[in-house]
Protein backbone atom coordinates (compact mmCIF):
# COMPACT_ATOMS: atom_id res chain seq x y z
CA UNK A 1 0.00 0.00 0.00
CA UNK A 2 1.58 3.12 -1.00
CA UNK A 3 1.42 6.34 1.08
CA UNK A 4 -0.65 8.76 -0.25
CA UNK A 5 2.56 12.60 -1.09
CA UNK A 6 1.85 15.07 0.99
CA UNK A 7 0.99 18.57 -1.73
CA UNK A 8 4.44 20.80 -1.93
CA UNK A 9 4.18 24.26 -0.80
CA UNK A 10 5.54 26.49 -3.85
CA UNK A 11 8.85 27.74 -3.92
CA UNK A 12 9.06 31.41 -2.93
CA UNK A 13 11.05 32.73 -5.93
CA UNK A 14 13.30 35.86 -4.48
CA UNK A 15 13.13 39.06 -6.76
CA UNK A 16 10.78 39.99 -9.54
CA UNK A 17 8.41 37.77 -11.94
CA UNK A 18 9.56 37.24 -15.11
CA UNK A 19 7.77 35.65 -18.35
CA UNK A 20 5.77 32.79 -18.03
CA UNK A 21 5.42 33.86 -13.99
CA UNK A 22 3.93 35.99 -14.51
CA UNK A 23 0.19 35.20 -14.16
CA UNK A 24 -2.21 38.41 -15.05
CA UNK A 25 -4.42 39.05 -18.02
CA UNK A 26 -3.29 42.78 -18.59
CA UNK A 27 -0.05 44.50 -17.53
CA UNK A 28 1.73 47.97 -18.29
CA UNK A 29 4.13 47.65 -20.24
CA UNK A 30 7.03 49.86 -20.36
CA UNK A 31 9.47 49.42 -23.48
CA UNK A 32 13.67 49.18 -23.20
CA UNK A 33 13.82 52.54 -23.73
CA UNK A 34 12.06 53.38 -21.04
CA UNK A 35 8.74 54.70 -23.03
CA UNK A 36 5.01 53.57 -21.58
CA UNK A 37 3.51 51.80 -24.41
CA UNK A 38 0.22 51.59 -21.47
CA UNK A 39 -1.97 48.63 -20.61
CA UNK A 40 -1.02 45.71 -22.70
CA UNK A 41 -3.03 42.21 -23.02
CA UNK A 42 0.06 39.78 -21.53
CA UNK A 43 0.55 37.55 -24.56
CA UNK A 44 1.09 40.73 -26.31
CA UNK A 45 3.89 42.16 -23.89
CA UNK A 46 5.64 38.55 -24.05
CA UNK A 47 5.19 38.54 -27.85
CA UNK A 48 6.98 41.95 -28.01
CA UNK A 49 10.17 40.89 -25.09
CA UNK A 50 10.32 37.98 -27.53
CA UNK A 51 10.80 40.29 -30.44
CA UNK A 52 13.03 42.24 -28.54
CA UNK A 53 15.59 39.36 -27.51
CA UNK A 54 14.75 40.66 -23.92
CA UNK A 55 12.84 39.73 -21.23
CA UNK A 56 9.65 40.67 -19.80
CA UNK A 57 10.23 41.21 -15.91
CA UNK A 58 7.36 42.71 -13.26
CA UNK A 59 8.65 45.99 -11.74
CA UNK A 60 5.67 46.98 -9.63
CA UNK A 61 3.77 44.05 -8.68
CA UNK A 62 1.57 45.84 -6.44
CA UNK A 63 -0.21 48.26 -8.75
CA UNK A 64 -3.37 47.47 -11.01
CA UNK A 65 -2.43 46.60 -14.06
CA UNK A 66 1.27 45.05 -12.80
CA UNK A 67 4.29 47.77 -14.40
CA UNK A 68 6.38 45.33 -16.67
CA UNK A 69 9.23 46.41 -18.04
CA UNK A 70 11.22 45.03 -21.21
CA UNK A 71 14.83 44.21 -20.48
CA UNK A 72 17.83 42.14 -19.87
CA UNK A 73 17.17 39.91 -17.10
CA UNK A 74 20.50 39.05 -16.49
CA UNK A 75 21.70 42.37 -16.84
CA UNK A 76 19.42 43.71 -14.32
CA UNK A 77 20.35 40.70 -11.61
CA UNK A 78 23.91 42.08 -11.97
CA UNK A 79 23.05 45.76 -11.55
CA UNK A 80 20.79 44.74 -8.40
CA UNK A 81 23.71 42.70 -7.19
CA UNK A 82 26.14 45.81 -7.42
CA UNK A 83 24.00 48.04 -5.60
CA UNK A 84 23.63 46.07 -2.90
CA UNK A 85 26.83 45.06 -2.61
CA UNK A 86 28.21 48.96 -2.85
CA UNK A 87 25.50 49.78 -0.27
CA UNK A 88 27.04 47.25 2.24
CA UNK A 89 30.83 48.03 1.52
CA UNK A 90 29.52 51.87 2.10
CA UNK A 91 28.11 50.67 5.85
CA UNK A 92 30.10 51.57 8.62
CA UNK A 93 30.03 49.00 11.26
CA UNK A 94 30.30 50.90 14.94
CA UNK A 95 32.32 48.25 17.27
CA UNK A 96 31.72 48.20 21.08
CA UNK A 97 35.76 48.44 22.46
CA UNK A 98 36.69 47.60 25.63
CA UNK A 99 38.47 49.79 28.33
CA UNK A 100 39.25 48.09 31.39
CA UNK A 101 40.62 49.70 34.58
CA UNK A 102 41.37 49.38 38.08
CA UNK A 103 39.93 52.03 41.09
CA UNK A 104 43.66 52.43 41.89
CA UNK A 105 45.57 52.72 38.50
CA UNK A 106 48.62 55.09 37.96
CA UNK A 107 48.83 58.31 36.19
CA UNK A 108 50.92 56.98 33.43
CA UNK A 109 48.87 53.83 32.95
CA UNK A 110 45.73 56.13 33.03
CA UNK A 111 47.32 58.27 30.53
CA UNK A 112 47.89 55.14 28.34
CA UNK A 113 43.99 53.98 28.37
CA UNK A 114 43.01 57.50 27.26
CA UNK A 115 45.00 57.61 24.25
CA UNK A 116 43.72 54.53 22.85
CA UNK A 117 40.30 55.65 24.11
CA UNK A 118 40.38 58.52 21.81
CA UNK A 119 42.17 56.38 18.74
CA UNK A 120 38.38 54.56 19.08
CA UNK A 121 36.57 57.52 19.31
CA UNK A 122 38.49 58.76 16.10
CA UNK A 123 38.00 55.28 14.19
CA UNK A 124 34.16 56.11 14.89
CA UNK A 125 33.44 53.01 17.67
CA UNK A 126 31.76 53.19 20.38
CA UNK A 127 34.12 52.50 24.26
CA UNK A 128 32.88 50.78 27.21
CA UNK A 129 35.03 51.40 30.03
CA UNK A 130 35.49 48.54 32.85
CA UNK A 131 36.29 49.21 35.88
CA UNK A 132 36.87 45.95 38.15
CA UNK A 133 37.39 45.79 41.95
CA UNK A 134 39.14 42.71 43.63
CA UNK A 135 38.85 42.21 47.42
CA UNK A 136 38.91 45.16 49.24
CA UNK A 137 37.97 47.87 46.87
CA UNK A 138 34.55 46.83 47.05
CA UNK A 139 34.88 49.24 50.21
CA UNK A 140 35.67 52.09 48.55
CA UNK A 141 32.86 52.25 45.13
CA UNK A 142 33.22 56.25 45.42
CA UNK A 143 36.92 56.34 44.18
CA UNK A 144 35.83 54.09 40.85
CA UNK A 145 33.12 56.16 40.34
CA UNK A 146 34.90 59.61 40.74
CA UNK A 147 37.72 57.58 37.97
CA UNK A 148 34.83 57.20 35.80
CA UNK A 149 33.33 61.00 35.74
CA UNK A 150 37.16 61.85 35.82
CA UNK A 151 37.01 60.00 32.00
CA UNK A 152 33.71 61.11 31.45
CA UNK A 153 34.99 65.02 31.59
CA UNK A 154 38.51 64.33 29.79
CA UNK A 155 36.28 62.99 26.32
CA UNK A 156 33.02 65.24 26.80
CA UNK A 157 34.24 67.26 23.56
CA UNK A 158 34.83 64.51 21.46
CA UNK A 159 32.28 61.46 22.82
CA UNK A 160 28.62 61.56 25.04
CA UNK A 161 27.95 59.40 27.34
CA UNK A 162 25.25 56.54 26.35
CA UNK A 163 24.91 54.96 29.38
CA UNK A 164 25.89 56.53 32.91
CA UNK A 165 28.15 54.07 35.39
CA UNK A 166 26.22 51.40 37.14
CA UNK A 167 27.69 48.46 39.59
CA UNK A 168 27.01 45.00 38.33
CA UNK A 169 28.86 42.72 40.68
CA UNK A 170 31.97 43.22 41.06
CA UNK A 171 32.20 45.68 38.14
CA UNK A 172 31.27 49.11 37.08
CA UNK A 173 30.32 49.87 33.23
CA UNK A 174 30.06 53.01 31.70
CA UNK A 175 29.53 52.95 27.83
CA UNK A 176 30.94 56.56 25.49
CA UNK A 177 30.11 56.70 21.88
CA UNK A 178 31.65 59.43 19.99
CA UNK A 179 29.52 62.52 18.89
Amino acid sequence: MRRPMRPVAPVQKDGPRVNKEIRVLEVQLINADGQNLGPTKINDALQAAEDAGLDLVEIAPNSVPPVCKLLDYGKYKYQNQKKAAEARKNQKIVEVKEIKMRPNIDDHDYDVKMKAMRRFFDEGDKVKVTLRFRGREMAHQDLGLRLLMKVREEVTEIAKEESSPSLEGRQMTMVLAPR
